[in-house]
């Protein structure tokens, strides 16, 4: 008995550690499902992204209409606006190898980002980087997704895992995801989005500064040939 209980105690706490980051890589995966069918169903219904804002003439106008289309096609518990109270307070967290301590605006009290809370508990914000000039024939910027799958003050509100950031290219009319975000995520700890969904792991969160894995010094994550610590 007594060794049966040395030998749990050893493969518990791996096997409890496991099991979180498979929840968390499912969860990450359906919100990305999620956004990418609100994304089809709403273009579905009011055309390609850049023939939405023929009437909006300011940041906040072209930010509320686009989550305002988004969050009609997915399911909300709470739509904040422009207000606070979807977010957690603060500024998150980059991952420890990065060497960095704090990353952007606190999204919970900038009225630049609309924020609602879904009703599986996820934080998200959908905010536009710069103006667009409709009347003008300005080139349209990209949006920007953020979500929380912790939803507000909850978790460890840390880039990469459980925060991350989706953007929205507006000339493709579709989740921009592409190859350089991998070499992104380990090397900056930013755009691991991509990772998760391309590798099915967050062992990005098991390296050090040197990108080598933690449980196995001989192993350096770089996304092409190595995408486990496993």
């Amino acid at each position: 008995m007594g060794i049966i209980g040395v030998v749990a105690a050893l493969t518990l706490p791996n096997l409890n550690s496991s099991t979180g980051e498979k929840e968390k890589v499912a969860k990450v995966k359906k919100i990305y499902s999620n956004i990418e069918d609100a994304l089809g169903r709403a273009q579905a219904v009011y055309g390609p992204i850049s023939e939405w804002f023929q009437n909006d003439n300011n940041d906040s106008a072209v930010t509320k209409r686009f989550a305002e289309r988004m969050i009609e096609f997915m399911k909300v518990s709470k739509d904040c606006g422009f207000n606070s109270g979807c977010f957690t307070s603060g500024k998150y967290s980059y991952l420890p190898y990065t060497g960095q301590i704090s990353a952007g605006t606190d999204i919970n009290a900038s009225n630049n980002y609309y924020k609602v809370i879904l009703s599986d508990g996820t934080s998200m914000a959908f905010s536009n980087p710069g103006y667009i000039d409709t009347n003008n024939n300005d080139t349209l910027s990209d949006f920007t997704i953020e979500f929380d799958i912790d939803g507000p003050n909850r978790g460890s509100y840390i880039l990469g895992k459980d925060v991350f950031t989706m953007p929205i290219d507006v000339r493709k009319n579709s989740i921009e995801l592409d190859d350089w975000f991998i070499t992104e995520c380990v090397d900056t700890g930013t755009f691991c989005l991509y990772w998760v969904i391309m590798n099915d792991n967050m062992d990005y969160t098991k390296i050090d500064s040197n990108g080598k894995c933690k449980n196995n010094s001989s192993i350096v994550l770089d996304g092409v040939s190595n995408i486990t610590c496993k």
